[in-house]
């Protein structure tokens, strides 16, 4: 079996743009004469890997795009290739086991090849066993690797056609792209089981009936997919990140609805970044584990608080396997009412449009501090945050103009030119080693510095702008989103990033955000809004991050306790006798 691979994103590959193929020229074993990396048939450069030995790496580090990779596999990888798209390109090592009654929760980076497992889970993509030339692969190859095992089974009802797969993409922001015609006429084609008043009953659809797809925000799209994917006749349901886009209250309602929809004995797998969410929904869990973009290995069925914690640990028993060379772990912020200086304060704040209005009650700042806000969409967290960044004027209240306010906003917009032009343009400390080691090393965007802004995937555009907006000269810092799109370590890492950045500067931020998890990650204290949605927002608070989390938790009627192990919260089971507990003393949020 290969221990090392090599492999050459296609996308990323541009040898006009690189001063015509500065890898072929530049390999020692071009030079003398072999043919290591070769011209592709695609135009794009093309790695042998029986000649290649990987040891020089002078390829992989003059890529200007960071396009090649040169990774060594695990000494103990026992798996076979699964599938491996071209001679240079992804494999994947075994495939995730769905189990009737139960609920999968897959969890791994971006780009780690979930997507393909899907695809072969759906029987839309054959696999070829790691064989590339395989022009005409038959399932029933992979049918005899995994003879006498669960995954056979399924197998051999995909082969039979006895699955029946519905599928929630991962990109619904697509949809309307895809799709014509009102919310109901959708739902109506997707209506093969009959339960669209219920299902539109639970997500609060009926209302959105008459509307146009393409008139949807993301949270409206995205109840829509899920209702989409419920109706479906089938007996294997698969979510991809049902969680994206969705206000925390809905994501602990789809989370209910997507479990109960197990009970009924079909087979549902779910992927998602929100762990406080893939917890609470999961019965149990796969991990994928590898080298984003180069290779991906499916791990053994866990249970789902050992499957997190061994992905926290990034450590895996069973496997052998070390994939991550650090742990994760969950630390309590900072006590909001210490003497610490205040940094930035408000005052009372109202704000009126012609069908919603928002009241905001005095608050400050303090050095160091990072307040988060969460609470329902429609309610007026984005409007407060572009209030106080300049961008809208309060109808009641001031804002004070002195105080310089960076804000990264929720919707970006991809933009002409590169990673290291936009970088240039706004960061003027990029040169700096402080600001390259904390902040671009750590949210991994050196290997893109060279990409279009136009060709980021959502995750890396989101830590662009995350980077962008640091490297401001500002007094405040607000972020609106910035756990969306991007990976459970990406997450872990952009809170870090922005917690170091605030403490080293003295300075303070403000982040909104739905991930619970990601809030109590990063957050000191907290902003909680309520009302109505699209109608009427208050807030409560500044509170502290206990007294904040406890009212969050008591309007979703969760509970939430901490992991003795690696610090991290975890949803209590509805009606457990903990969570029986902690209602009845008040404690919704652990202590």
């Amino acid at each position: 079996m290969v221990k090392r691979i090599a492999v050459v994103e296609k996308e990323k590959c541009n040898p006009l743009s690189c001063g015509d193929y500065l890898c072929m020229r530049m390999c020692p074993l071009n030079r003398e004469g072999q043919e290591a990396i070769t011209k592709g048939p695609d135009g794009k450069a093309q790695i042998n890997e029986e000649l290649c030995t990987g040891v020089c790496s002078i390829c992989v580090n003059i890529c200007p795009f960071g396009a090649i990779h040169m990774v060594k596999l695990p000494d103990n990888l026992t798996q076979k290739p699964i599938h491996r798209y071209g001679k240079d390109s992804f494999i994947l090592y075994n495939i995730p086991l769905p189990t009737s009654g139960k609920v999968l929760g897959i969890l791994g980076r971006n780009g780690i090849g979930k997507s393909t497992a899907l695809k072969i889970l759906s029987n839309s993509l054959t696999p070829n066993l790691g064989d590339p030339e395989n022009k005409d692969p038959k399932i029933d190859e992979l049918i005899k690797m995994y003879r006498g095992s669960e995954i056979q089974i399924f197998l051999k009802k995909l082969k039979e056609k006895k699955v029946k797969i519905a599928y929630k993409p991962q990109s619904v922001h697509l949809i309307p792209t895809q799709i014509e015609g009102t919310v109901k006429e959708l739902l109506d084609k997707s209506n093969e089981n009959n339960k669209l008043d219920e299902v539109s009953e639970q997500l609060n659809l009926k209302e959105l009936y008459d509307r146009e797809v393409s008139a949807l925000s993301g949270g409206e799209l995205q109840r829509l997919a899920i209702a989409a994917t419920l109706l479906r006749d089938a007996n294997f349901y698969f979510f991809d990140e049902p969680a994206s886009f969705l206000d925390i209250t809905y994501r602990i309602k789809v989370a209910k609805i997507i479990r109960s929809l197990a009970k009924e004995g079909v087979a549902v797998m779910v992927v998602e970044h929100d762990l406080a969410t893939l917890d609470y929904i999961s019965d149990q869990l796969q991990i994928l584990y590898g080298n984003a973009a180069v290779y991906g290995i499916v791990s053994q069925i866990k249970s789902v608080r050992r499957g997190i914690n061994e992905y926290l640990d990034g450590y895996l028993p069973d496997d052998n396997v070390r994939f991550r060379d650090y742990k994760i772990k969950f630390n309590k912020g900072i006590e909001r009412y210490v003497n610490r200086p205040v940094l930035y304060s408000w005052g009372d704040l109202e704000k009126e449009f012609e069908t919603f209005k928002l009241k905001i009650s005095a608050g400050e700042l303090r050095k160091g501090e990072i307040l988060t806000i969460t609470g329902g969409n429609g309610l007026g967290k984005t409007t407060f945050l572009k209030m106080l960044a300049g961008l809208i004027k309060p109808t009641k209240g001031k804002i004070d103009s002195s105080i310089k306010i960076a804000y990264k906003p929720q919707d970006i917009k991809p933009e002409a030119g590169t990673v290291n032009e936009w970088l240039h343009k706004f960061a003027k400390n990029k040169e700096s080693g402080w600001f390259e080691k904390n902040i671009l090393d750590k949210l991994n965007l050196r290997k893109i510095i060279n990409s279009n802004i136009a060709d980021l995937s959502g995750g890396e555009l989101q830590k662009v702008f995350v980077a962008i907006t640091l490297s401001l000269d500002a007094d405040v810092y607000a972020f609106d989103e910035p756990s969306a799109f991007i990976d459970v370590e990406d997450r872990i890492n952009v809170a870090e990033v922005i917690r170091d950045f605030m403490n080293k500067q003295d300075t303070c931020a403000i982040v909104v955000d739905h991930d619970i998890q990601f809030v109590d990650y990063i957050g000191d204290s907290m902003l909680v809004f309520e009302g109505e949605p699209g109608k009427e927002g208050h807030v409560k608070g500044p509170l502290t991050k206990e007294e904040g989390m406890n009212e969050v938790l008591k309007m979703l009627d969760i509970t939430f306790r901490i992991d003795a192990e690696f610090g991290r919260p975890r949803i209590n089971q509805l009606g457990s006798q903990l969570d029986k507990k902690q209602k009845k003393e008040g404690k919704y949020y652990y202590t």
